[in-house]
């Protein structure tokens, strides 16, 4: 069962001792919201995320961006086993009216419905000027597919929804109402905050809340000179992990 706080907690604690299925309560399904700012790791996490979910010998993963990655970001061993790359397909609608198109159609589409449902850049669709209730519409059809694959795939099982929005420090107040409108649908949300930058790499940190559905958690990210993601989980007293601790996963985007 593929629960989404808990994809992104996997994710996470690769490496690490991480509890048990049983201590994670979110239901299957329950979507979550990824936030951050430009080059946070968003893209990142969410290909971190597919290639797990991919790797869990259930259904394919449908991931929705606007344009194409540039590069796969890095990763390790069975990380990027071509198994794994080949259950994840890609789609990208360069609109907002091609995205909506696109999810109205995947009721009738065929073959094995996606084990998890990935949108990378939600901004880049808010974007073209639409008003709170477009936006309301948005959020609730990507829940309505959500939903409908879970519908296919059956009970006990279900599809995962994860979207990624890129927030500013400074946003007008549009934009607050549009991130206001988007959370209500995502009650589980992980932030992404830049902590600190060392001699070619970044530093990063993840807050993930469940939206009272489990424990609160947070991880350091560092981005090394290659691309290649490190994390380390946060120890509230202790300070910043050196390069070279923590489980490796996939890289920026």
């Amino acid at each position: 069962m593929l629960r989404m706080a808990e994809a992104l907690r996997r994710v996470l604690n690769l490496g690490s001792s991480a509890e048990s299925e049983s201590e994670y309560t979110a239901e299957a399904g329950s979507p979550l919201l990824l936030l951050g700012g430009p080059g946070s790791g968003k893209t990142a996490l969410l290909f971190a995320a597919a290639l797990e979910a991919a790797g869990e010998g259930r259904g394919p993963v449908l991931f929705l961006t606007r344009r194409p990655l540039q590069s796969l970001p890095r990763g390790r061993g069975a990380a990027l086993d071509p198994l794994r790359l080949q259950k994840i397909r890609f789609q990208y609608p360069p609109s907002t009216h091609e995205l909506l198109q696109l999810l109205c159609s995947a009721h009738e589409a065929r073959g094995p419905a996606p084990s998890l449902l990935l949108l990378d850049g939600l901004e880049e669709y808010l974007v073209e000027d639409l008003g709170p209730q477009e936006a309301a519409y948005l959020a609730a059809l990507l829940l309505d597919t959500a939903a409908h694959f879970s519908h296919r795939i059956g009970a006990g099982q279900g599809c995962g929804l994860i979207v990624a929005l890129q927030i500013q420090e400074e946003g007008d107040s549009g934009e607050a109402l549009q991130l206001s409108l988007v959370q209500r649908y995502f009650p589980a949300q992980c932030w992404l905050h830049v902590d600190a930058s060392g001699p070619g790499r970044r530093c990063l940190r993840a807050c993930l809340d469940p939206g009272g559905q489990g424990p609160r958690a947070e991880w350091w990210l560092a981005f090394r000179p290659d691309g290649e993601m490190t994390v380390t989980p946060w120890p509230a007293q202790a300070g910043k992990p050196s390069s070279d601790k923590g489980s490796s996963s996939e890289g920026q985007p």
